[in-house]
């Protein structure tokens, strides 16, 4: 019984997450954003692909992989297109993980954060 349970429970969990995609139309949103560290340079992201700091990639919660945003520093007004292929952040508050060229190219490397706006491009 204790078995059946779990399985419903991780089941739930599951069918959950997949539900928690949201739909990237007309996506607007202003946060924080904060970049990847090289110790993830290689590793699998949860799109299955490898993860290069020097691509232009990002991890978003909720936005399906594969979507092309336009992150903007509001701090000194420059831009970059990034394409999502992870889940995260993982760090509370925090609205996307930009990879090291992404950030490089807002110019947020020393800080480590900026304060953005993330726009979902169409496809």
């Amino acid at each position: 019984m204790k078995r059946l349970l779990g399985l419903l429970a991780l089941f739930s969990l599951l069918t959950g997450c997949a539900s928690g995609l949201i739909d990237p139309n007309g996506y607007d949103e202003t946060g924080t954003a904060s970049y990847y560290g090289a110790k993830h340079h290689g590793k699998r992201t949860a799109s299955g692909e490898a993860f290069n700091q020097n691509g232009l990639t990002a991890a978003h919660r909720r936005l399906p992989f594969g979507t092309r945003v336009k992150v903007t520093n509001l701090n000194n007004d420059k831009s970059v297109v990034v394409r999502i292929n992870d889940r995260g952040p993982h760090t509370r508050g925090r609205l996307i993980d930009l990879s090291r060229k992404a950030a490089e190219q807002l110019g947020m490397l020393r800080s480590g954060t900026a304060r953005v706006r993330v726009q979902a491009l169409s496809n």
